[in-house]
């Protein structure tokens, strides 16, 4: 996965929600769980961007 495929599905994730969709619990929990897992890899592939940003300007 990318991020920018990651970052498509929590969009599509949140207007899920926004929208009002009728979610049994089971389902919120599971969009819940794969946005949290989404946001985890994004801030971990932002974090090597930025780690190789650095070794790259020293």
């Amino acid at each position: 996965m990318t991020y920018d495929e990651a970052i498509k599905r929590l969009e599509e994730i949140v207007q899920s929600m926004e929208e009002g969709e009728a979610l049994g619990i089971d389902e919120y929990k599971q969009k819940a769980k794969e946005a949290k897992q989404l946001i985890k890899f994004c801030q971990q592939q932002l974090t090597g961007l930025e780690t190789e940003m650095k070794e790259a300007l020293q």
